[in-house]
């Protein structure tokens, strides 16, 4: 796995990153088309007001030229009574266009984390061994946080501000055209620097998120309870503290360059903006001095009241102009996520199974599996192929065997062990029948129907599955149980319970089933859990179980328990168990002995302990220990 969220299968394309500018503003417009009416309503709102906030410097005019002319007293109270009822017009459509530009910019970001968190969930399972849950999190935690001022505010307040200064523009022409060009006149020089310094921001946009991520990965790793354990029991607390400073440190200076960015640039317009009045006053008192009837005194309080009217603007749509090429490195960073394919998806004419219908019967027709290779098996191929060409030895990272030419059936009924060294392949042929991955060559069926056409949901509802590491939520007992089945009744729940050895137990908890477990169930022992992982698959009553050492974490007593209710819940299912128990094997209809991915042997217990082939040297090993252990308990 490589640091800073780059992955096997998933890498991120560089080069289509440096051109997806037009694409990126494409794919923003798209999360903001279904909102089209409100955002007319908004854009309506916008121009009235900009329209209405030109009159004021007008009237500023005629009612200096009224009073330095004709001095209409009727005429200064209508020209006053428009200074005093426009504004408030303004600030009342203002309101309301405040109200819509934040609605629609809540729902678009709301849109906008829903589809990553969506398009997350279908991701196959091999996005998330390789990729680290802090990058994922920072994804949809920083990246999305980090484009929501620009989502909320900036679409309204680019097009407040454009409104603002073209109709401003308009009515400085109307005034005098030769005014507008001394105050318009370094505008394009201005223009060309934004895009440049924008240019550069987005680049460190880029890079301070990806720092971002890589210490909201460094935090989820060494804080969370696993983390936190793992760091004690080492003595590598120094060791995490001193990681954590320097990325921090990293992001601190990266930051730093973020928000100075381009200061200097600004200051320079800010101080252009404060001297053009007085340009003006220069310009225009040379052509009244000079007898020029077309300025007047009201027209350059006008003027200099319509530059203060505009340079604001100019200077928001400047700066705006960064943020947004700041932000559309993190919309980039997002559609990298949504861009993502869905390796495992849906058929066309995928059907979903009929529960109540279900025999559960599972075949594996010669099936090959392999797992692709990451970045550091591919570099060791290369010092392979260097290595063959001058006689030296190289080592190759180790990795999962693949699978080859896979087949047997489990019956409904019948019990089916996988038994085998360590990385044999057991554990990923359990992860193909519920499609956690795609096999490669052959077909597994369930019930005669190729899995890859039957619904992924309702594969995952009809398929029970207990993993030796078992996963709880930070939540109550209770709500961990109703995960399986949100409809059960109470009753249902305690049934499921005691027939996995564990209601008693919750019962005796603080809050009995509203007691919370903790970080991935901290606060139960390795036997709790377990027992309560198996109650949720109870309660669920799959009619396809597979059951990954599914007791290993139970002393004996449990485990007898659990036993007896697994052969319960077995009757008339199908049952697919990796074991290293001799209780579950002696019992199993079928055993499979995997090696370097491939199934060696098969048939019963005593069957295979008659050939003495591998089983009967793992049966030497290892089972006549646990023997013992039974036997003397």
């Amino acid at each position: 796995m490589m640091r800073g969220g780059h992955w096997g299968g998933f890498e991120p394309n560089l080069e289509r990153r440096a051109g997806s500018g037009r694409r990126t503003l494409r794919r923003i417009a798209g999360f903001f088309r279904p909102y089209r009416g409100r955002l007319a309503v908004i854009a309506v709102a916008i121009l009235v007001t900009a329209t209405i906030g030109v009159v004021n410097p007008i009237l500023i005019k005629l009612v200096i030229d009224n009073l330095t002319g004709p001095r209409d007293l009727g005429l200064l109270y209508l020209q006053s009574g428009l200074m005093i009822v426009l504004p408030i017009v303004t600030s009342l459509i203002g309101v309301g266009q405040s109200y819509f530009s934040n609605l629609v910019g809540q729902r678009v970001m709301n849109d906008l984390r829903v589809a990553l968190y969506s398009h997350l969930q279908w991701m196959p399972l091999r996005f998330f061994t390789e990729t680290r849950t802090g990058e994922i999190q920072s994804r949809i935690g920083n990246d999305v946080g980090g484009v929501q001022s620009v989502v909320t505010d900036t679409a309204s307040s680019l097009l407040s501000n454009f409104a603002t200064v073209a109709s401003t523009v308009v009515a400085m022409l109307i005034l005098d055209w030769r005014l507008t060009a001394l105050s318009l006149g370094m505008l394009p020089i201005f223009a060309y620097i934004t895009f440049r310094v924008g240019k550069v921001r987005r680049e460190v946009s880029r890079l301070t998120q990806q720092s971002m991520a890589e210490m909201s990965a460094i935090t989820e790793e060494s804080l969370s309870v696993s983390g936190i354990l793992l760091s004690k029991t080492f003595g590598q607390q120094a060791a995490s503290i001193d990681r954590f400073e320097r990325e921090s440190l990293r992001l601190g200076d990266l930051q730093v360059r973020q928000q100075m960015l381009g200061r200097w640039f600004f200051a320079m317009i800010g101080t252009f903006f404060s001297i053009m009045p007085a340009l003006v006053y220069i310009l225009a008192g040379t052509f009244i001095i000079n007898g020029d009837t077309h300025v007047s005194i009201g027209t350059i309080v006008a003027f200099t009241t319509l530059q203060s009217r505009i340079f604001f603007p100019l200077g928001q749509m400047l700066n705006v102009q960064i943020e947004i090429q700041g932000a559309l490195a993190l919309f980039d960073r997002i559609f990298e996520y949504l861009e993502m394919p869905h390796e495992i998806a849906d058929a066309p004419d995928a059907v979903a199974l009929d529960a109540g219908r279900m025999r559960g019967e599972v075949s594996f027709e010669h099936v090959g599996f392999h797992y692709p290779p990451n970045p550091a098996q591919l570099a060791a191929r290369g010092e392979e192929a260097a290595a063959e060409a001058d006689g030296r030895a190289v080592r190759l990272p180790i990795k999962p065997f693949d699978l080859a030419d896979i087949s047997f059936t489990a019956e409904p009924g019948k019990l089916v062990a996988l038994v085998g060294p360590s990385g044999a392949g057991k554990t990923t042929t359990t992860y193909l029948i519920p499609r956690l991955y795609d096999v490669d060559s052959g077909t597994i069926r369930l019930d005669g129907v190729d899995v890859r056409q039957i619904q992924l949901e309702s594969l995952g509802r009809n398929i029970g599955v207990v993993t030796q590491e078992t996963y709880l939520f930070h939540s109550s007992v209770l709500d961990n149980l109703h995960y399986a089945k949100p409809e059960a009744t109470m009753e249902e729940v305690e049934e499921a319970a005691r027939a996995a050895a564990i209601h008693d137990r919750i019962s005796e908890l603080p809050e009995g089933y509203d007691t919370v477990v903790g970080e991935r169930g901290y606060k139960l022992s390795g036997g709790e859990k377990q027992r309560i992982a198996i109650a949720r698959v109870l309660l669920k009553n799959s009619r396809v179980l597979i059951l990954d050492e599914a007791t290993s974490a139970l002393d004996t007593v449990s485990e007898r328990l659990i036993q007896g209710a697994l052969a319960r819940l077995m009757e008339g299912r199908t049952t697919i168990a990796i074991a290293h128990r001799l209780s579950t094997i002696l019992r199993a209809d079928l055993i499979l002995v995997y090696d370097r991915g491939r199934i060696v042997e098969r048939g019963t217990h005593r069957e295979l302990l008659q050939h003495e082939g591998l089983y009967a040297r793992l049966y030497e090993q290892q089972f006549l220990t646990d023997a013992a252990v039974v036997a003397g308990a």
